[in-house]
């Protein structure tokens, strides 16, 4: 996973969303631009935010899978050693990972612990960093990324997550109407959002935030500072009037 340059992710991959945050800033969202609408001009999240706060690359190769020759089953065995009965479609549920691949053994190979990592992986990247809205399924197509660990080492993996979250605030934003709650129904790497709106907009951002020797480090993410926290998980029209009203020019130019 280091190899692969994921591994600072992973700290990181706990963080639950909060739906009214959450619904808040889709509410202020624009996919013609791809920015947030507020009472002092337009802001959002960019490359070098992604870097900062989770440590994932920027620059590199771009994130592409070519569909194999092989059928999804086949690839399935060969990368990771075992298959689920039921592949439809080449979709995989992410319990039967977490399930399947529970504990590596003493005795694993390093053959077994490679599978055993890419299984990790394939949750990581269906369930954080490119989750849909399908309810906890992945699609083995990201499996094909982290088939050769040096190759994707050379992936801009921030790059991906965040064309992939503007993606999805697009389509929040478009489904939304004036009365709707998003809840539950959204896509991409909620962590990064709430991190970004914390960073930016510190009057909207739980009380305490670890601070001194944890984030000093270069090689540290910025995001690691948020870990102890917990989200107010307050309603959306409470983030709002926080976003619009409340001290709505104290916005963070740099962190």
């Amino acid at each position: 996973l280091v190899d692969a340059g994921l591994s600072s992710v992973l700290p990181l991959a706990p963080l639950t969303g909060d739906p009214g945050l959450i619904t808040a800033l889709v509410e202020r969202w624009r996919p013609e631009t791809s920015t947030f609408h507020m009472p002092f001009g337009e802001v959002t999240i960019t490359l070098e935010d992604v870097a900062t706060l989770t440590g994932l690359a920027i620059d590199g190769d771009a994130v592409v899978v070519d569909i194999p020759d092989e059928d999804w089953s086949a690839m399935c065995l060969r990368l990771l050693g075992q298959a689920p009965t039921d592949l439809g479609g080449g979709v995989i549920w992410i319990t039967w990972l977490r399930e399947t691949f529970d504990e590596l053994p003493l005795s694993a190979s390093p053959q077994m612990t490679e599978q055993f990592a890419r299984a990790y992986a394939l949750s990581l990247m269906g369930g954080v960093l490119f989750s849909d809205r399908s309810g906890g399924s992945v699609h083995l197509q990201y499996l094909l990324l982290v088939e050769d660990w040096r190759k994707a080492g050379r992936f801009a993996w921030g790059a991906a997550v965040l064309s992939y979250l503007y993606r999805e605030m697009g389509r929040s934003a478009l489904q939304m109407t004036a009365s709707s709650s998003l809840g539950g129904d959204f896509g991409g790497w909620s962590a990064l959002l709430m991190i970004w709106t914390w960073e930016r907009f510190p009057h909207t951002s739980p009380l305490h935030a670890v601070t001194g020797a944890l984030i000093t480090q270069d090689e540290v993410s910025r995001g690691l500072r948020w870990l102890p926290a917990h989200t107010r998980q307050h309603g959306d029209r409470f983030y709002l009037y926080k976003l619009l009203f409340d001290e709505c020019t104290t916005f963070v130019v740099s962190i």
